[in-house]
């Protein structure tokens, strides 16, 4: 068979719908600037994630760094963070002149070993700055505690967790600040997108600022910002993808629900823990190839993509240990986040994947 089936496919809405949408805008010639669109996304979304606030970006990692940045952490502190995400997390900190402090993960879930958080707080510590990683919801309670202990921030990313609910409550409305990504691969998109979401009001005008070089009118800059805002289309995009996006959870969820059937009782196929009281948006699928599972992970990778179905290592390597950071980070005692990079892989999930690929993928992975 000579289709290829990708680790996902983007979400889009009916082709019609999209292009009567995008029509007024050849009527106003308003494409950028927090225009209508961009501000009725910003009104729904705030309400569809149940946030206090939040501010629209560009793109995901724009939201991380100028959220980070919007803390006025001073230069050389530490965000104590994980290795175990895609390398954007690492790179917000860094590209803030600030020194990431990797914390191990627990092997249950993949998100940061909040038992071994504290051992790493020191007289330059600021932040905490842990990942939703697959979804997968960090020890909230825990962090929290710690952090407000050691009068420390916690800034989520939440890249993976649009939509999620904890304790019935928004994921992005805890901690100090949340980023999530809207970009072309995430659940819900707006081809490129991200935002942070937030509790305090004044950072609203703030993260207005950094995103918008800190023009406050045609002959008026108050501060130094860079370029981070969403344009017209790209807003216009999150709103028609928005009104399917339940749907399109539900598409994914039988979809997680068929895989996990067919693969439970596969030796040496594993799943990460699901935590109770969360309201999951099956963005991702991953598993992880055991020691006793008949090939090994990169084995199972390989399988697959000689019959051109690409699953992803991801996350491997750490971003603790890619090159750009010279193996300055190679000695340190992360085990879990290094055994799961060679554990975990992420299957082929999206609305649009039939069923027949999920059992083709489930019978080569067996």
């Amino acid at each position: 068979m000579d289709e290829k089936i990708l680790v996902t496919r983007s979400s889009i809405p009916p082709y019609e719908e999209y292009i009567e949408a995008i029509k007024p805008l050849w009527e106003t010639y308003w494409l950028t600037n927090m225009g209508k669109y961009y501000r009725e996304l910003e009104t729904e979304l705030k309400t569809y994630l149940d946030v206090p606030q939040i501010s629209l970006m560009v793109n995901g990692h724009m939201a991380l760094e100028l959220a980070i940045q919007a803390m006025d952490f001073p230069e050389g502190a530490e965000v104590i963070t994980t290795p175990f995400t895609f390398i954007s997390t690492t790179h917000a900190i860094v590209r803030n002149r600030l020194k990431p402090v990797f914390c191990d993960v627990k092997r249950s879930d993949g998100t940061i070993d909040e038992t071994k958080i504290e051992g790493l707080i020191t007289e330059n510590t600021v932040a905490i700055l842990p990942v939703h990683v697959y979804g997968n919801v960090c020890n909230i309670k825990e962090i929290q505690k710690i952090a407000d202990e050691y009068h420390l921030k916690v800034i989520y990313d939440a890249a993976h967790a649009f939509g999620l609910k904890y304790k019935d409550k928004g994921i992005g409305s805890y901690g100090d600040a949340s980023i999530f990504s809207f970009h072309a691969t995430k659940v819900f998109n707006t081809i490129e997108g991200g935002a942070v979401t937030f509790s305090e009001p004044a950072l609203y005008d703030k993260l207005y600022d950094l995103k918008n070089f800190g023009i406050h009118g045609e002959e008026l800059v108050v501060s130094v910002g860079a370029n981070a805002k969403m344009n017209e289309f790209a807003a216009v995009m999150g709103l028609c993808n928005l009104k399917h996006i339940d749907t399109a959870i539900e598409e994914r969820r039988l979809r997680y629900e068929r895989y996990q059937e067919l693969l439970k009782d596969v030796p040496g196929i594993y799943f990460f823990a699901d935590k109770q009281g969360v309201k999951k948006n099956y963005g991702y699928f991953p598993i992880l190839v055991g020691e006793d599972c008949a090939r090994t992970r990169d084995e199972l990778y390989d399988r697959l993509k000689e019959r051109k179905i690409y699953a992803r290592k991801y996350f491997y390597p750490l971003t603790s240990d890619q090159i750009c950071f010279e193996n300055k980070y190679k000695n340190i005692d992360l085990r879990n986040a290094r055994q799961l990079s060679k554990e975990v892989l992420v299957l082929p999930l999206y609305e649009g994947l039939e069923m027949e690929q999920i059992e083709r993928i489930c019978d080569l992975v067996s």
